[in-house]
């Protein structure tokens, strides 16, 4: 492993420096627009407990609660009785149809969220469910199940039953994270986190329409690292996304959380430090940084680690309670774009207490690489008003869109270089009530051209709630 060192000076500045060169649109293509189009309503009185600050059924790191595939929609989430369903409609309908799969919610745990697949090699959904450091259940649904919505019943006998392993491949008893991640060759990939927080390892698993087979760790959590404050030796990286875009690149951006809470100036901080990026060329087998230098080796020994050089795009130490797993999107370029969070300097540069602090002082970034190479980086000058995190896609002229907790969504267009963010839907002045974080159809937006979210209302105590979905239709 080589030391690990920050991107030079050249580059940090203009990480700093808003985007006027990130790529001039066509004159006709229009700015960001979001038209509501309707809601619907998944559940009426769906689970409700607050844990880690979240939701189990709308934790945004969720790869997918929510996704699209030949004209309908799926969704899952726990019912106020504790069981796992997933539930299907056509696109365009207010009508959902659900299914229980055999699983009941084991702990208050907003961790323990379900995540959908489908492995298109097989029309097959996958879901993984219920996983917090330890182990995890799995279901898989028949062959061609969603590849002929319309042909086939929609009912428990179409999925097979809770499984503790992936048909037989047993992975981890401290499974986190689970990500599914469709393959460009029709096949289906799993991410998931190995260990615990601040002592974890990112790995993959593969599915091939027959089988699965375990590709193994690809990130490191030793080495030291070193801020003015102290030192830690044990940490893991949380991802941003991970995520092929048209021409076959996996990208992730990631943070780094230390282990030592002797790295940060304040304990009531969080030790989350520096926004980092990899790729992949060849299906996650190895892993390379932003100069393109190979940086690890999924199974191997050498792996991605704090140590390594070129890993980081936009440096920050853990004093400013930078968030983790927030959201990362591709353009039509297939270029990377990130959002981030944290307390920004001029309101000081300690924090003292994560929530309260982001609450009242946080601000989004929106990163991203330009055509050049270039990393760039744009504060959207919309308050947090909160602990948590921000989601972001970008429709097919390439403007880009964060929605933020609460569903509030804000715009900036390509043609401006991102640079003129406004803020085009305001769910707290609409009244929606809203808890906090949503979950977004990621895959819907190509598709059909239209942003989905799906959000849960506020509760107090362990009252179940109202679980809805809105759908927007963007620019034609």
């Amino acid at each position: 492993m080589k030391r690990r060192t920050l991107l030079g000076a050249a580059l940090a500045g203009a990480v700093m420096t808003p985007a006027l060169t990130s790529g001039i649109a066509r004159a006709a293509d229009p700015g960001p627009s979001v038209t509501l189009t309707g809601t619907t309503t998944l559940d009426t009185q769906a689970i409700f407990f607050v844990s880690y600050d979240g939701l189990v059924n709308n934790n945004s790191f969720q790869k997918n609660g929510l996704l699209s595939y030949k004209g309908y929609q799926y969704a899952v989430w726990y019912t106020a009785d504790r069981n796992a369903v997933v539930g299907r409609r056509v696109l365009g309908s207010s009508t959902w149809s659900t299914v229980k799969v055999g699983h009941t919610l084991k702990a208050d745990d907003s961790h323990n969220v379900i995540s959908m697949g489908i492995s298109k090699v097989d029309g097959r959904l996958h879901l993984n469910m219920d996983s917090h450091s330890d182990g995890f259940t799995y279901v898989k649904s028949v062959a061609g199940l969603v590849d002929n919505p319309g042909g086939l019943s929609w009912d428990t006998s179409r999925f097979g039953a809770p499984q503790s392993t992936l048909d037989g491949l047993a992975l981890t008893s401290q499974f986190t994270y689970p990500q599914f991640i469709s393959m460009p060759d029709g096949k289906l990939q799993l991410s998931y986190r190995v260990g615990i927080s601040g002592n974890g390892r990112n790995a993959i698993a593969e599915y091939n329409g027959t089988s699965w087979t375990n590709l193994g760790e690809w990130q490191s959590s030793t080495g030291t690292y070193t801020s003015e404050h102290g030192s830690s030796t044990a940490r893991n990286m949380y991802l941003h996304g991970i995520d092929y875009d048209k021409n076959g690149r996996l990208h992730s951006f990631f943070t780094w959380r230390e282990q030592n809470g002797a790295v940060m100036c304040n304990g009531g901080g969080i030790t989350n430090h520096d926004t980092g990026y990899v790729y992949s060329d060849d299906r996650g087998r190895t892993w390379r940084n932003n100069a393109g230098a190979v940086v690890g080796t999924t199974g191997g020994s050498d792996k991605v680690a704090v140590t390594d050089s070129g890993l980081v795009i936009d440096a920050i130490n853990a004093d400013h309670s930078l968030m983790n797993q927030e959201s990362q999107f591709t353009d039509s370029a297939g270029l990377p774009h990130a959002i981030i969070s944290y307390v920004p300097g001029r309101f000081g540069q300690c924090t003292t207490n994560y929530v309260a602090d982001r609450t009242a002082n946080g601000r989004a970034f929106h990163v991203r690489k330009n055509s050049s190479g270039t990393w760039q980086k744009t504060e959207i000058p919309v308050p947090l008003n909160s602990s948590q995190r921000t989601k972001l896609i970008l429709d097919k002229y390439d403007n880009a869109y964060a929605i933020f907790p609460f569903c509030r969504i804000a715009g900036a267009s390509k043609a401006s270089g991102y640079t003129d963010w406004t803020v085009l839907y305001d769910g707290v002045t609409a009244g929606l009530n809203a808890f906090g974080e949503v979950v977004i159809d990621e895959t819907r937006i190509a598709q059909d051209n239209f942003l989905s979210i799906m959000y849960q209302e506020k509760s107090s105590g362990t009252t179940p709630s109202a679980l809805r979905n809105l759908n927007f239709r963007l620019p034609a």
